[in-house]
């Protein structure tokens, strides 16, 4: 059994020695590419209008909310239940507002599902370019796995220079 075990370390250790392993620190990339940081400016903008106008619809069902409790007592059967069919319309829209907008299928969600998927291509791109110029077999995402990376074998700075490069072209 040892025997095993120690054959299959010693075979895997001269497979990864043939082997040129590069790191990326997607992270830094993701915090340093200006581009990163418009898509996330763009998309918090999309958001706080959304916010707004949410906003917006709660105090509109609030103020009727106040007006129904200060009417009531005047109103007819009829009146109010057309003043609470309208808190109960008003409440609906806003929650169909909300699922439109930041559900699953969303606007914002599908919006933010497409930029980041272009992102990530590019990302994707970069990295394929720098991997075959530097004649890398294995290139390894370093933001969650690393403890210590030989700066030899960090990829970052070219992958951000390439990032930049693709986007001035």
């Amino acid at each position: 059994m040892y025997k095993k075990i120690l054959f299959t370390m010693l075979f895997l250790s001269s497979v990864f020695a043939q082997q040129k392993i590069g790191v990326v620190f997607s992270e830094s990339i993701r915090l340093n590419f200006e581009e990163f940081k418009k898509v996330e400016q763009e998309l918090q903008a999309d958001l706080e209008i959304v916010q707004k106008e949410y906003q917006l619809m709660a105090t509109q069902l609030d103020s009727m909310a106040k007006e129904y409790e200060q009417q009531s007592l005047m109103l007819s059967e009829d009146l109010k239940k057309a003043k609470e069919q309208d808190m109960i319309d008003m409440n609906n829209s806003m929650q169909s507002y909300q699922l439109a907008k930041l559900g699953p299928n969303g606007e914002l969600t599908i919006k933010q599902q497409q930029l980041e998927f272009q992102l990530v291509e590019k990302f994707k791109a970069a990295v394929n370019a720098v991997a075959t110029a530097k004649g890398v077999d294995l290139i390894i995402d370093g933001t969650q796995a690393s403890l210590y990376t030989k700066p030899t074998i960090d990829l970052t700075d070219d992958v951000l220079t390439e990032l930049k490069k693709q986007s001035t072209e």
